[in-house]
């Protein structure tokens, strides 16, 4: 099994952040999967059809054969279990290899591969190399994501609205994503 985060990891994260301990477990709790890799030691992926489509200007949406990795329109209709996931994103990554890493979301925190750079990577490769690596640089990938996109100011003033419409986009209400997070930020300052 790839090395999981430590007590220090997540210290290094709030110092970096500006924000509480309690802030950057509750975000883990909450927006990150229980663990950041498959038991076969793959990262976490969630592919995205409707992203793929953009990233090719929606070139393979017409084809039947690709109508579960390439659609206009967001759906969970798709989505299946971790491998599932890989055997989507494997398809896609035959036909368009770039696009692909940036249509699926990767690791502990599910960053999107199109935000490789605001997580402080070169490329689209280097991104997806570090997301196989440990939930370590998943967490620097979060943290430099944060950074990047002034997302640091919410953790610090716990502005879970806020944080939530920005790390999740504009329906994390349908998820009560920042209901969720007020409630594990209560937990864990205790």
């Amino acid at each position: 099994m790839k090395p999981t985060l430590t007590e220090n990891d997540y210290k290094w994260a709030a110092n970096v952040l500006g924000c509480e301990l309690a802030v950057i477990k509750a975000v883990a709790n909450i927006e990150s999967a229980k663990t950041g890799f498959l038991s076969d030691g793959s990262p976490k992926i969630l592919f995205e059809g409707h992203i793929f489509h953009g990233e090719t200007a929606g070139k393979y949406s017409k084809r039947e054969i690709y109508k579960d990795i390439s659609y206009s329109k967001w759906t969970r209709k798709y989505y299946g279990d971790g491998y599932q996931e890989y055997d989507r994103f494997r398809r896609a990554f035959e036909l368009d290899p770039i696009a692909a890493i940036k249509s699926a979301s990767w690791g502990k925190f599910q960053i999107m591969g199109f935000n490789y750079k605001r997580a402080g990577f070169n490329d689209v490769f280097e991104f997806m190399v570090a997301m196989d690596t440990s939930e370590r640089k998943h967490l620097e990938a979060f943290v430099g994501f944060i950074k990047s996109t002034g997302l640091d100011d919410e953790l610090k003033s716990k502005d879970w609205k806020g944080f939530a419409r920005g790390y999740n986009g504009s329906a994390y209400a349908q998820n009560r994503y920042d209901e969720k997070l007020m409630k594990a930020y209560k937990i864990y300052a205790q």
